[in-house]
């Protein structure tokens, strides 16, 4: 059976050229399979991939951010720190007594709050872009230690903001975010698609991609191109850190909660995905696509380790060792 003409240009479109995507396509389905085979009746049961829909958007999302962080040769530390200073200050505003008394007399008053508290972390979000985006640009401190100073200062705020304990009690109109449903799919998977699409169109189409793109590959001609560096830098910074704010919404909403220390692991997953999914660290290549496959793969494996009960701590070691092995055959396969 041959492919038609118009078959054969939709595929070159969504895989492009790249290797590493048939390589992540080829992963993906390997490890359905194999999940599949080891343990169909728990596996592929519909509560299995309902779980995974709303666990694998706010990974996700800090994901991507981790990608526009890496297309300059950069790297941001920080992510889960903004993730939960973000949802913190959104969960100090609904304490706000004036806050309180509107949500508990329902209405429109809730769903406006919700709104203003999701408007306030992106703020927060937006404000730790900036932070990062001058420290990086201006004052050309390295990325990986801008990033992990900065870092740890968001999560020093988020510590004073909460004294220790986790702030709860969102109302439903938060919760739903994170766990609601749009016609019969999760929310937070909903707004992966969205962020997903959006900053792929933004990376292919738009100047904001390809200087991020020039500026990684070969700053130098970069800068003889006329782009200025280090605006765009600090934009992608500010990106990087609005993505960061969504996916701590999305944590806050699934959990019902915020604290400082929730979502400790997604960082090093964060990297994980975005170097398997074909990022260079070393700047100038990344596509939102093979993050996605990558994040798929990993979250399908993942949710079947668990379901045969193995410790997160072997989980874990499985992940670093499935990069070893993708970064081994992504270098075979440049040497020939």
């Amino acid at each position: 059976m041959t492919t038609t003409p118009e078959t054969r240009p939709l595929i070159r479109r969504l895989l492009g050229s790249d290797a590493a995507i048939a390589q992540l396509v080829v992963i993906t389905v390997l490890i359905f399979v194999a999940m599949t085979a080891m343990n169909p009746d728990k596996f592929l049961r519909y509560y299995n991939f309902e779980s995974i829909s709303y666990i694998m958007p706010e990974l996700g999302i800090l994901s991507i951010a981790m990608m526009i962080a890496m297309l300059t040769g950069g790297i941001d530390l920080s992510v889960v720190g903004v993730a939960n200073l973000a949802a913190i200050v959104a969960g100090v505003y609904f304490r706000i007594p004036a806050v309180q008394e509107a949500i508990g007399a329902g209405g429109a008053g809730v769903v406006m709050h919700t709104v203003a508290a999701v408007l306030i972390a992106l703020l927060v979000g937006l404000a730790a872009g900036v932070i990062n985006g001058l420290l990086i640009a201006r004052l050309r401190i390295i990325p990986i230690l801008a990033t992990l100073g900065t870092g740890q200062i968001f999560a020093g705020l988020a510590l004073v903001l909460t004294g220790g304990p986790a702030i709860v009690g969102f109302p439903q109109t938060w919760a739903w975010i994170g766990t609601g449903k749009i016609l019969g799919l999760a929310t937070p998977l909903w707004v992966l698609i969205v962020v997903a699409l959006l900053v792929a169109v933004a990376l292919t189409r738009t100047t904001l991609g390809v200087s991020l793109m020039l500026i990684g590959t070969n700053p130098r001609a970069a800068i003889f191109a006329g782009i200025r560096s280090g605006r765009m830098i600090l934009y992608s910074y500010m990106l990087t850190g609005v993505l960061s704010a969504i996916a701590g919404v999305l944590l806050s909403g699934r959990t019902n909660s915020a604290k400082a220390d929730f979502g400790a692991s997604y960082l090093l997953q964060a990297v994980l995905i975005a170097v398997l999914g074909g990022t260079n660290p070393a700047g100038g290549k990344g596509r939102v696509l093979g993050v996605l496959l990558a994040l798929i793969a990993l979250m399908l494996l993942s949710s079947g380790l668990q379901i045969m009960r193995m410790s997160n701590f072997l989980i874990d070691a499985v992940w670093g060792g499935f990069l070893v092995v993708v970064i081994a055959i992504n270098y075979l396969r440049s040497q020939k």
